[in-house]
């Protein structure tokens, strides 16, 4: 037993050592708080360590990641006006000695995280993390006392950790241990600089022109102009430090798998070591929770949610939110290491079997009616693929359809970055890592490939069953990226080009890999028949997979009335990336090229003949993908029909489940998107009504104005006797009246047919009108007012 003067001493060591770290704003007085922790941590023993993580240890949290302590405790971080943090801090002074002394201090083998694992063991400390700090869905589900107590069945990120409020009784709280509470602040760290809360913040700009630039920069293959300093060292500590968490408590395979920080685990199989398989559990699913879920308003699975008798309602309460910025650079380090994984096996006997339905392939994450408390074991095959497939996909969906307009879209290219990289894991192996760990950069080239085996750099066979299971990724994503590039083609139609070339050249890599996605898009197509050829028959069992992925990771996605979309409203019941109709892949990205070609001669300059040759490689890959040329002569008659298609296709959807195929407004001002000038669920409500009066006045149809009005008239009685008194004379006025007021209005919707003229009450969600109708409303209330008081 400890003695009281011992326990009082290191309470006020723990105290002066807060005090440093609270006081450390500049490299050398962050080099001192670092030499001061690391020297208390190696002269105590872990049971004497519980006044450092009861006061020192969340003052540490705070100045690491830039978090500002309120009222002494570090379970709010609000906004900071500068940038406090350490990692921020050596960031900007690009310090390598700083950023080296700062990933020493938080490395997987140094003291700290040590002395975490050993005060872990003793349980000495408990946390409670703040709840505004979660997922945004999972602060949603704790504000309701029945959601709560399913949330630790819905999510094992939460098993365990979820305790009632001793204070406020029926409420629920997160508590943590210390390894726990470090790494969901980790975790939280760019999310909070995506959401503008934290220093040095990922912020959107605005400009009336919005230009795609800086895509060059960070879409692999698309620019050679290397990055600058800046731009590379930019977030390096903190790439460091995800790499090295992920190394030390992720395993990516089997035991032949390096790992520097866990050596010994390479003897035997993580199946017999439960903690460490549930610490790697745990990290990856707090990284799936606040990056890839966050804020998406269908967080779970269908099948889970129906399981429970769970309705989450947050697709009015999120709408049409796009994850958070800044993210797609950490994600795709993240989704890189745990591809790794996915390491084509040797021989068939190894591969996985996708046929299951894909709610009973998702490791421990939504497995809840089968077993809720058996632990995974993590394996060779697909193991942590199979975790991220849905949140992933939803992740870069989102991102591609509700990307703002007119704004930064430097997420939105880290996240097609993300993609494309997502697209060939047979690419990806271990020396891709080795900027980021200075070990594996300092081992030579024939210890490297005793580490990692040979990966292949291309497409074979052995990859048929990850393919299969990701099927969506090479299909359907690629059609909504499709009328992504549509939407922005016109801003910057160099960029938009590679990026299709470059999707494009991935599919048609490697003809064993078109006749997958082909032969897959036909079967889903056909129903299965004996005569059909045995490829094709041996494809039809992975059908249903892939179709209740297309309804479960889909689930709610749709696009805006007014974002010019080309999708109709059963767009996630089907794969039309092969489809020979309006909408169909080939039919849209015939329009793209034709648009591209287009656009890249009308603004000439000096790469006008690159640009038109990158767009010929294009029009070849296209060929290759589809089997025949897309494009054909087209004479003068052709070219207008094809202009004419081309706005049917992005005309708005109705609220009538069906194209609003004949309403046209000058200047397209019913259709352009959202501006900061407006309210967003008003002018919708205003153009759907706007629409509707159209469409009941008969204002839509183009040949409407040639017909003649339909006048309205008052059948007067044939009766020869005569009309006396009162009654009768005002109902006969009352009538002529109503005949007049039914004329006026035909007078007017013939004019209004004749000139061109819609209903439009969009201009009514104007923020200057909405003002305007308030301000006069409070004054005549409060005239009323005074006059009654008066």
């Amino acid at each position: 037993m400890l003695s009281r003067a011992y326990t009082t001493d290191t309470q006020s060591k723990s105290s002066d050592i807060a005090a440093t770290i609270l006081a450390a704003a500049s490299p050398p007085q962050i080099l001192a708080a670092c030499d001061a922790v690391e020297s208390f941590l190696h002269k105590h023993t872990a049971d004497q360590t519980r006044w450092f993580f009861s006061i020192t240890f969340p003052t540490l949290i705070c100045k690491i990641f830039g978090f500002n302590e309120s009222s002494g405790s570090s379970s709010a971080a609000v906004k900071s006006s500068s940038p406090s943090g350490w990692i921020d801090i050596a960031a900007l002074a690009n310090d390598s000695q700083l950023a080296d002394r700062i990933f020493s201090l938080l490395s997987p083998t140094g003291v700290l995280l040590s002395s975490i694992a050993a005060a872990d063991g003793l349980s000495l400390v408990k946390y409670v993390f703040p709840v505004e700090r979660l997922p945004e869905w999972v602060r949603y589900m704790l504000q309701n006392e029945r959601d709560s107590r399913v949330l630790s069945d819905l999510c094992p990120l939460f098993k365990n950790r979820l305790k009632e409020d001793s204070v406020k009784g029926s409420s629920f709280q997160v508590q943590l241990n210390v390894f726990e509470y470090y790494m969901f602040w980790f975790v939280y760290y760019p999310v909070c600089r995506g959401n503008s809360e934290g220093p040095q913040t990922v912020r959107v700009r605005r400009s009336k022109r919005f230009r795609l630039e800086n895509w060059a920069y960070s879409i692999p293959g698309l620019s050679s102009t290397k990055r600058g300093l800046e731009q590379k060292n930019e977030g390096n500590l903190y790439m460091r430090l995800l790499y090295s968490y992920l190394r030390a408590y992720v395993p990516v395979g089997d035991v032949k798998s390096h790992q520097p920080y866990r050596s010994s685990l390479l003897h035997y199989s993580f199946a017999y070591d439960t903690p460490f398989v549930e610490k790697a559990e745990f990290l990856v699913n707090t990284l799936i929770h606040f990056w890839l879920v966050d804020n998406d308003f269908s967080p779970l699975p269908m099948n889970l949610c129906k399981s429970f008798g769970v309705s989450l309602p947050f697709r009015s309460l999120f709408g049409e939110t796009p994850p958070t910025s800044g993210l797609g650079e950490v994600v795709n380090v993240f989704v890189k290491y745990l591809n790794l994984s996915s390491s084509a096996p040797s021989d068939g006997a190894d591969q996985v079997d996708y046929t299951e339905s894909p709610r009973w392939k998702v490791g421990g994450t939504f497995n809840a009616t089968q077993s809720r408390n058996v632990v995974p074991v993590v394996d060779s095959g697909n193991s942590w693929n199979s975790w991220i497939q849905r949140p992933l996909y939803r992740f870069i969906l989102r991102t591609f359809l509700y990307c703002p307009v007119e704004s930064s879209i430097k997420n939105a290219s880290q996240v097609f970055t993300l993609w494309v990289s997502y697209l060939e894991p047979w690419t990806i192996c271990m020396e891709e890592f080795a900027e980021l760990d200075a070990n594996l950069a300092k081992c030579n080239k024939s210890t490297l490939k005793d580490v990692t085996p040979s990966t292949p750099h291309g497409y074979t066979s052995s990859w048929q069953a990850f393919v299969l299971a990701n099927y969506l990724y090479y299909s359907s994503l690629v059609m909504h990226f499709i009328g992504f590039a549509h939407k922005f083609l016109h801003t910057e139609p160099e960029v938009i080009v590679k990026m299709v070339s470059k999707v494009i050249t991935i599919l048609t890599s490697s003809s064993e890999l078109v006749n997958l996605i082909k032969n897959v898009d036909t079967v889903f197509h056909l129903k299965p028949t004996g005569s059909s050829k045995g490829v094709l028959n041996a494809l039809h069992r992975y059908v249903p997979a892939i179709r209740e992925q297309l309804q479960d990771w889909e689930d709610g996605l749709s696009e805006t009335d007014a974002d010019g979309s080309f999708l109709h409203e059963n767009w996630n019941k089907d794969l039309r990336l092969f489809s020979d109709g309006e909408d169909g892949g080939q039919k849209l990205l015939q329009l793209f090229v034709l648009r591209a070609e287009s656009e890249l001669q009308s603004i000439g300059g000096e790469n006008l003949s690159q640009n038109l040759q990158c767009l010929d490689r294009l029009k070849s890959e296209l060929c290759q993908l589809f089997g025949g040329p897309i494009l054909k002569p087209m004479n003068t008659t052709e070219t207008l029909q094809c202009g004419h298609l081309r706005d049917e296709i992005f005309k708005p959807r109705s609220f009538a489940n069906r194209a609003m195929v004949d309403i046209k407004y000058k200047g397209d001002w019913m259709k352009r998107p959202i501006s900061d000038d407006e309210i967003g669920w008003l002018a919708k409500v205003l153009v759907k009504l706007s629409g509707w009066l159209n469409e009941s006045l008969g204002l839509n149809p183009v040949e409407s104005s040639q017909d003649s009005p339909s006048w309205s008239y008052l059948d007067l009685s044939t009766d020869a006797r005569s009309e006396y008194g009162p009654m009768e004379m005002m109902k006969v006025v009352f009538c002529s009246f109503i005949s007049w007021l039914l004329m006026l209005r035909g007078a007017g919707v013939t004019f209004m047919r004749e000139h061109g003229v819609r209903v439009n009450l969009r201009v009514l969600a104007s923020k200057k009108v909405v003002v305007a109708l308030l301000i006069v409303a409070a004054f005549s209330l409060l005239r009323r007012t005074f006059l009654r008081v008066g």
